[in-house]
């Protein structure tokens, strides 16, 4: 259960990515049944204001780090890079027991404190090749939105960090808290699997219009048997020239594109539905129960009943 946060500030502190903590561990929603959360802004100095990363602007916090020994998560908002971060901090991160999360440049908090040694992590892709100089034992995949690592979640820039807090929510506290909030939130709910690492790949979006209504009415038809070949007859281009296309405006293949929006679509029918293994397989063009489970297991980590157990939203 998550029922303590800690978020600790430093002098440049973005203050989104701090507000985008607040709203997710900060706000009382018990009324629409998510459960309270201890959420403390802590500090070096405890009733000192912090400026931010905006001129005249600053956060007092009412904690100080010291306030991280006792808490179930310490969430780490962005703050400006530096070469030194605070040694009290550094010291209470690797003293605390508490689930670590990290927003963006948060991540260099992590890695300062030698958190992230050997360890899948993400930062924003601006600053990756200067994380990786700085820590090279660090297993970054500057790719991705967010990094699930146990104990230990990092992601990317502001929008993947809402992400990242959804997720840990809904791992700690189920389908329908994490639901509820990003109703509020007006964000569309993130539906990670039960697996130790995870990444949730949003559907690629096309810089012009010339492969977006292909990948619309593929979505619309997830359940048919498509292939390279008709993809490439809805866009009028010859299989040779579709790839090339596709990847230069997507960024991967046909063929990983449609397996991963499969399996997304699998997720959905699992959590929302009482369908069988083998009607999930057929409604998300898998075809056979066991086609359905390797490709599940291999994006998710986990097999679709184990998965539907952990997440079923009925």
């Amino acid at each position: 259960m998550l029922r303590s946060v800690a978020v600790p500030l430093i002098d440049g502190v973005a203050p989104f990515e701090f507000g985008l903590l607040c709203e997710v561990f900060g706000i009382d929603r018990t009324e629409e049944g998510v459960p309270l959360v201890d959420f403390r802004v802590c500090g070096e100095v405890p009733n000192e204001p912090v400026p931010t990363s905006i001129r005249g602007v600053s956060i007092t916090p009412e904690h100080g780090f010291d306030a991280l020994q006792s808490v179930d998560l310490v969430a780490l908002p962005a703050a400006r890079v530096r070469d030194e971060y605070p040694e009290k901090l550094v010291k209470a991160l690797r003293e605390t027991g508490a689930t670590l999360l990290s927003v963006c440049s948060g991540a260099f908090i992590l890695g300062a404190a030698g958190l992230l040694d050997d360890r899948h992590c993400t930062t924003h892709w601006r600053e990756a090749r200067m994380f990786q100089e700085r820590f090279p034992k660090a297993r970054l995949d500057a790719d991705v939105l967010f990094v699930d690592d146990g104990n230990i979640i990092t992601s990317a820039g502001t929008a993947a960090g809402i992400d990242a807090c959804l997720h840990l929510v809904r791992r700690e506290l189920g389908t329908k808290v994490a639901n509820t909030i990003a109703r509020r939130m007006v964000v569309a709910p993130q539906r990670d699997g039960g697996q130790r690492q995870f990444v949730e790949l949003p559907i690629p979006e096309c810089s012009s219009d010339s492969l977006e209504p292909v990948l619309e009415r593929v979505l619309d038809t997830i359940a048919d048997n498509h292939t390279v070949a008709t993809m490439a007859k809805l866009a009028v281009m010859s299989e040779r020239t579709f790839a090339r296309r596709f990847a230069a405006e997507t960024g991967t293949t046909p063929n990983k594109w449609l397996s991963l929006q499969r399996v997304l679509h699998a997720r959905r029918l699992l959590e929302e539905t009482d369908l069988d293994v083998d009607a999930v397989a057929t409604r998300s063009g898998f075809g056979t129960a066991a086609l359905l489970r390797h490709h599940f297991h291999r994006v998710v980590g986990v097999a679709p009943s184990d998965y539907r157990r952990t997440f079923s939203c009925r």
